[in-house]
This record gives C-alpha cells, sequence and structure tokens, in this order.
C-alpha cells in the first residue's frame, strides 16, 4: 500500500478524473457533452502514456465476448428496473427518470462522442491504466477488481443521484471482472458499448 502511495502517475491521474469530473457534473446538462468529452480525452491521454493498451484475443473473440456481456449487463439493469417499477419504489424510479433528463444523448452528434470518444476513454483509463496499475501493488485478483471498481464509481458521487452510483459500482464490477479474465481493451469497450446503446437508445428503460 506505501508504495501504490508514492505512484505519482496513478495518484495523479485518479485526483485529475476527480477534479474534472467534478466540473462535469456540476455544470448545466447543456454543456455536459462538451465538458465530459475533453475530460475523457485528457484521460485517455494520461492512460496512453502510463500503460501499453491490452488486446490479448482475436477480433471474433472480443466481438462476440463484448456483445454477449453487454446484452447479459443490460439484461441486470432491465431487471433491477422492473423491481423498482414492481415495488413502487418512487425514489429510485424518480432518480433514474432524472438521470435520463440529465445525461442521455439527444443528437447525432452526443452518440458519436459516446461511441468514438467516451466509451474508449472510460476503458482506456479506468480498466487500462488505473486497473492495470493496481496489478503491481496487490495479488488478490478480487480484491483488485473491487478496488477497481470502486475507484471507477466514486466520481459519480458528484452527480449526487444513488441510482447512477449504483449502477456504476455494478459496471465496474463486470467490465474490471472482465478485464481481469480476458486482458482485452477491445473487449470491455465492446460490452460498454452495446450495453449503453441499448440503455440509452435501443431499449430505454424509462
Amino acid at each position: 500500500m506505501s508504495k501504490l502511495a508514492t505512484d505519482v502517475r496513478l495518484i495523479g491521474g485518479l485526483l485529475f478524473a476527480h477534479i474534472l469530473l467534478f466540473f462535469c457534473y456540476q455544470e448545466s446538462p447543456v454543456v455536459f457533452w462538451y465538458l465530459y468529452t475533453a475530460t475523457s480525452l485528457f484521460l485517455i491521454s494520461i492512460a496512453i502514456i502510463s500503460e501499453n493498451i491490452d488486446d490479448q484475443l482475436s477480433i471474433a473473440s472480443y466481438l462476440s465476448f463484448g456483445v454477449i456481456s453487454g446484452l447479459l449487463l443490460y439484461g441486470v439493469f432491465w431487471i433491477g428496473n422492473f423491481v423498482v417499477e414492481l415495488g413502487n419504489l418512487r425514489y429510485l424510479s424518480n432518480q433514474i427518470a432524472e438521470l435520463y433528463n440529465a445525461y442521455s444523448p439527444t443528437m447525432a452528434w452526443h452518440f458519436a462522442l459516446l461511441i468514438l470518444i467516451i466509451i474508449p476513454g472510460e476503458e482506456i483509463f479506468w480498466r487500462g491504466f488505473v486497473q492495470k496499475r493496481l496489478y503491481q501493488y496487490f495479488s488478490n485478483p478480487t480484491f483488485i477488481i473491487l478496488l477497481s471498481a470502486v475507484f471507477y464509481s466514486l466520481p459519480l458521487l458528484y452527480a449526487q443521484n444513488l441510482v447512477l452510483l449504483l449502477a456504476g459500482l455494478v459496471c465496474g464490477i463486470i467490465w474490471s471482472s472482465l478485464y481481469h479474465w480476458k486482458r482485452s481493451i477491445p473487449l470491455v469497450i465492446i460490452s460498454h458499448l452495446v450495453f449503453d446503446l441499448l440503455l440509452l437508445k435501443i431499449l430505454p428503460l424509462q
């Protein structure tokens, strides 16, 4: 743990991520997409400078694993939303609605940024840099996966939305597990992409 505390690139990267994402979630939804895209580009640059991008699977393998895992993850969220509606949990239902209203992409260029920059950027930084760096300091895979997921979800606190925080933690655990299993950034990017497109465009929960 003491060696981790002296990893200037990792600690600095996490600090920059928190500062930039804090401002992203404090600004109005009108400028959110501009700020989040700029943040993603900055975090990508930190990751690429610091680590090599892992890609240990063939195209067919990472596409198939990515699509299947993205579909399954969407299914988990669909079940969660069904439980919320069945239980008439208005607080959680309202928070889901708030997320769609505030952060759901509505224009073609939103989706272009999401697909080309934001989703790849999140995976390259949080899995390809942060999680990969954690392997240098810890040997327990379960602990690394959980710690990586916590790091990924913590900045979502700035959105002040419990559902988003829980969603980030669940997604973080799944994508960190996939990365640990296959060591493929393209795989987790495809999984993230399939999940987001289903959730935000093809079959939104609300």
